[in-house]
């Protein structure tokens, strides 16, 4: 059940905000494994003039959150970071414009169908 916001600077085409979507979901579903129907997306564009990034970075430069249920192994999260980068590099997307970071809240920290997380069977594994 993660929540992902990705950033990114105006001026994209809709298809390509939508491939961005698409793409960064199916590596969460590849990695994580996480089911496919499972997924909360938000995507932010900012005017250039409200989106600083580091220096060396394009307009492509995207920056991508991640809030996740805590338990996945170092080598799943390192599969994640692979597939993204790999995963939008056929968007043009280069490694260099990805920026990753994974926000794991404990479980009882997640309200979901106004319980906490740690009350419900999920439907899936997190321990990969």
């Amino acid at each position: 059940m993660p929540k992902v916001k990705i950033d990114i600077m105006e001026g994209r085409t809709a298809e390509h905000k939508k491939q961005l979507l698409n793409l960064v979901h199916d590596a969460l579903v590849e990695s994580i494994k996480i089911p496919d129907y499972d997924r909360t997306q938000i995507l932010n564009e900012h005017k250039p003039d409200h989106f600083e990034r580091p220096s060396g970075k394009t307009d492509l430069y995207t920056s991508i959150e991640i809030i996740m249920f805590p338990g996945r192994s170092l080598e799943a999260k390192r599969n994640l970071y692979r597939a993204i980068a790999r995963n939008l590099k056929t968007i043009g997307i280069d490694e260099n414009d990805i920026m990753v970071i994974l926000i794991e809240p404990a479980m009882e920290n997640w309200g979901i169908q106004g319980k906490p997380a740690t009350d419900m069977d999920l439907g899936f594994k997190i321990d990969v």
